[in-house]
């Protein structure tokens, strides 16, 4: 009569033949765990839906600041054609800008009037001209206020004054104000021929630090929680004599991954869609590209970060050791949060090719097109070989402590274990 061998495993993470064969996709299996476990958690989807409104509500907000006109009423002396020119002037320049402030006259028949109006709130400002105007030539205007005129109004009117004076003094002359400023065009122009300015360079660069900070510490948290949970209940005990402790690192870390991955794509593709009516909708080609370029990134540098956090979780032998096993990692990514989004220069350059900061740092300098087309590639191996180091030492790790218990295991004790 014929017997059959049952599968047993001699030592933590390891099996005999017969056990490999019928363990070969165990990894797959807890993968997939991992993946619905996560999916159906409450705390999770709360802080995803949050969050998501969150990025809505902000892009809302740009969308309306930058749609928002401001009008303000201005006070002029009743029959005054030069301050009625002047106040025309100022409201052209908003109009040739694209828009953002609407200027209006209101007549005043004395200086009494004029001061009740901008008391009773029914004029913003005051334009007349300075005590002795008229006679001097050269005392000027005066915007008057309540308080301090707006800086917005003062600076139109300001711009109003000066061209409807330009005007008067050409005719005066017996030329014209476009004679008198030809070739008197100033624009801008920047050697890089990079459109992107450093105001929106810089919420870029923020807004990346940020998906890096919040997928790479809240999933990082969940695959420690989750392994420490399984060794305090005792049942990665059960689940070793069935999976090699080797499938059970990579499907925790490749489920993990995809989760933290498809939150930041659906993060970014929020993101993107919101910005879209905003007036910052010019700059998402180069936008999109950087975003690419961040999820692949992400990809490869946060396999290495979940299989850190997995041995995190494996030192721990109780839910209160999470804090201390996991205080180093914390702290990296922390450090990658306030470093990457507020470098610049050299110091950005060099982070760009430092594991895990070139995740963020790298993105931010192709959008700023400061980084040619080889520096994203070399940058991705230095980081996938980090990885790849990562994945390695931590499998070791994990094996050699997963099964101890009785209190935080170091990591030395974690490598040197028989595993």
């Amino acid at each position: 009569m014929t017997t059959t061998t049952p599968t047993r495993q001699d030592a933590p993470g390891t099996l005999d033949r017969t056990g490999e064969e019928s363990t070969r996709g165990a990894w797959l299996v807890v993968m997939k765990r991992e993946i619905v476990v996560r999916a159906l958690n409450k705390t999770f989807l709360v802080g995803l839906l949050v969050s998501v409104a969150i990025i809505a509500a902000l892009a809302g907000f740009m969308a309306w600041q930058g749609s928002k006109t401001e009008s303000f009423t201005v006070a002029v002396p009743a029959g005054d054609a030069a301050a009625t020119a002047a106040v025309e002037s100022a409201a052209a320049i908003p109009e040739e800008q694209g828009g953002g402030a609407e200027l209006t006259t209101l007549e005043v028949p004395d200086d009494a009037a004029a001061r009740a109006a901008l008391a009773d709130g029914d004029a913003d400002g005051w334009l007349h001209v300075a005590d002795g105007g008229a006679d001097e030539g050269d005392a000027g205007w005066v915007l008057t206020g309540e308080a301090d005129p707006d800086s917005t109004l003062t600076r139109l009117l300001t711009a109003g004054v000066a061209a409807e004076t330009l005007d008067a003094n050409a005719q005066a002359a017996g030329t014209t104000a476009a004679e008198l400023t030809a070739g008197g065009t100033l624009t801008t122009d920047r050697v890089d021929g990079d459109a992107v300015d450093s105001q929106t360079l810089f919420f870029a660069s923020f807004a990346l630090a940020l998906l890096f900070f919040i997928g790479a510490l809240g999933s990082g948290q969940m695959i420690a929680g989750s392994v420490v949970e399984e060794k305090q209940s005792r049942l990665v005990e059960i689940m070793a004599t069935a999976v090699p402790l080797r499938h059970l690192l990579t499907g925790k870390i490749l489920g993990s991954s995809v989760v933290a991955l498809a939150q930041n794509v659906v993060f970014a593709a929020v993101g993107l869609a919101a910005l879209s009516f905003t007036p910052t909708a010019s700059i998402l080609p180069s936008l999109s590209t950087s975003l690419v370029w961040f999820v692949l990134f992400f990809a490869v540098g946060f396999l290495g970060l979940a299989a850190l956090y997995a041995v995190a979780g494996a030192l721990a032998s109780r839910t209160e050791d999470l804090q201390h096993t996991t205080t180093p990692m914390t702290m990296a990514i922390m450090g990658v949060y306030f470093l990457t989004f507020s470098a610049s220069g050299t110091f950005e350059t060099v982070l760009s090719y430092v594991p895990v900061a070139n995740v963020v740092s790298m993105p931010v300098r192709v959008l700023s097109g400061d980084a040619a087309w080889w520096e994203p590639i070399v940058s991705l191996l230095i980081l996938a070989a980090f990885a790849v180091v990562a994945l390695l030492v931590s499998e070791r790790a994990y094996r050699g402590a997963l099964l101890q218990t009785g209190g935080r295991i170091g990591w030395r004790s974690a490598l040197t274990a028989r595993a």
